[in-house]
């Protein structure tokens, strides 16, 4: 059975509004885009079902995209804080199923979030933390963060774990993490290695675990 194609109601086509739009498209997504300002979606057209210009702090402009509709409504509006909160409590009072808002400060999600933002999401500063992150650590090639502490890191094969398999180092135990898989230095990944996995030089681990032991384990690389 084929999966739902999901549609998107993008609003505000600034940076960020391009690339989640870009993004989304590449992935097969059905989306509408909006904005004051017809140069800045002219790109995007060839990508999305629609586009309207309009402005989106107008109940009746908002009326006419059938908001209902849409699996998801994104406000990329990061200039204005007074619109974009304008534009997700109108969304929400709509119908909207699914309203993710964009902020730039702390105090500004909260007021998203009362007013009926259901996520929201900060771009540069989640960029910015992933940036740190990995240029703190010199052998940390990505991460993925996911709930809580944990994430996914990719981290290079220990020259003294070479010749060794998972179940030789009782890696589990012994680091505290779990290897999701190897990335090998053609980019090939292969997901969940048996514990008979034996490592090998030039190649990456996928694992997962909190920073701290993490940490501890790129310290002795």
């Amino acid at each position: 059975m084929r999966n739902k194609v999901k549609s998107f109601l993008i609003i505000g086509m600034g940076r960020f509004g391009h690339h989640i739009t870009q993004n989304l498209a590449a992935q097969g997504a059905e989306i509408m885009i909006v904005d004051t300002d017809q140069s800045k979606m002219e790109d995007l057209l060839p990508l999305v079902t629609s586009a309207k210009i309009g402005d989106c702090t107008s109940e009746e402009v908002l009326r006419t995209l059938g908001i209902a509709n849409f699996d998801m409504c994104i406000v990329c509006i990061g200039t204005n804080f007074q619109s974009s909160l304008e534009i997700t409590s109108l969304l929400k009072e709509m119908g909207a199923k699914c309203v993710v808002s964009k902020a730039t400060r702390d105090i500004h999600a909260k007021f998203l979030l009362r007013n009926g933002a259901d996520e929201v999401i900060y771009p540069d500063r989640d960029i910015a933390e992933k940036l740190a992150v990995r240029y703190s650590s010199d052998h940390l090639f990505d991460y993925i963060e996911l709930s809580g502490d944990y994430a996914v890191y990719e981290i290079p094969v220990a020259a003294e774990w070479v010749g060794h398999s998972i179940k030789d180092l009782n890696f589990r135990r012994k680091y505290n993490v779990n290897i999701l898989g190897t990335k090998a230095g053609n980019g090939k990944t292969s997901l969940m290695p048996t514990a008979d996995y034996v490592f090998e030089e030039n190649v990456h681990l996928l694992v997962v675990g909190t920073r701290a032991d993490v940490q501890k384990i790129l310290k002795k690389i």
